[in-house]
């Protein structure tokens, strides 16, 4: 599998939020930034190699083999974040474009040790369940912050725009994963919110707390 095979394998993964689901092609050129036409060209390829299940004109679905392939890239590149957060004090605004030059080491023995080495994290930095090597995934019950209502505590369990902007934001407040939030107030004009998080108080909008998952204690 070339680079680019496995990029193409990992948006159709992504898109299809890790389901046996079609995927267009313009929505896989959009993702990837490419024309719609080099999509296709893309996608004909890996269903000669039985990655995917390629009909001309209705897009296309990951083989099992393909998915298996598809679920291993993602399993690397979460791992390799969290290394690169929990070891070498990366920020999580800084790890993406890493962790996408490293998900392409072939070497699975590498990856198995490094999962134990990091004691088998269920989740990266941004809060994304991670598959295990079978491409098992573990689901979390997390709602978005701004479902929560006043009184109410809660633990950041997740980014749901990993925009770099937004991450850098957040660091900057000192807001990360299992940080502990208590809704205070919730103004019915705009949705904005007072909240406690890790005992400091924080004021936010309704971008900022539909962007964030929590899981309510």
């Amino acid at each position: 599998m070339t680079r680019a095979e496995e990029n193409y394998l990992k948006a159709m993964y992504q898109l299809s939020a890790g389901k046996n689901q079609r995927v267009s092609t313009t929505a896989l050129a959009e993702r990837l930034e490419t024309k719609p036409s080099s999509a296709t060209d893309m996608l004909q390829k890996l269903h000669d190699k039985s990655m995917v299940k390629y009909t001309r004109y209705k897009g296309a679905q990951l083989s099992p083999e393909g998915r298996h392939i598809a679920s291993q890239i993602v399993r690397k590149h979460r791992l390799w974040e969290v290394f690169l957060v929990e070891k070498l004090a990366f920020g999580w605004d800084q790890v993406h474009d890493i962790a996408e030059q490293l998900e392409h080491i072939k070497s699975p023995d590498l990856v198995e040790r490094l999962d134990v080495f990091l004691g088998c994290p269920k989740v990266d930095p941004h809060g994304d369940p991670i598959p295990d090597d079978k491409g098992n995934i573990e689901q979390i019950n997390k709602i978005l912050l701004c479902e929560q209502e006043p009184n109410s505590r809660c633990v950041l369990m997740g980014i749901k725009d990993t925009d770099d902007a937004f991450l850098k934001y957040l660091s900057q407040k000192n807001i990360k994963l299992g940080s502990l939030i208590t809704v205070l107030d919730k103004e019915p004009f705009d949705e904005s919110m007072t909240v406690v998080i890790d005992q400091k108080t924080h004021f936010i909008s309704k971008i900022i707390s539909t962007n964030i998952y929590v899981q309510p204690r």
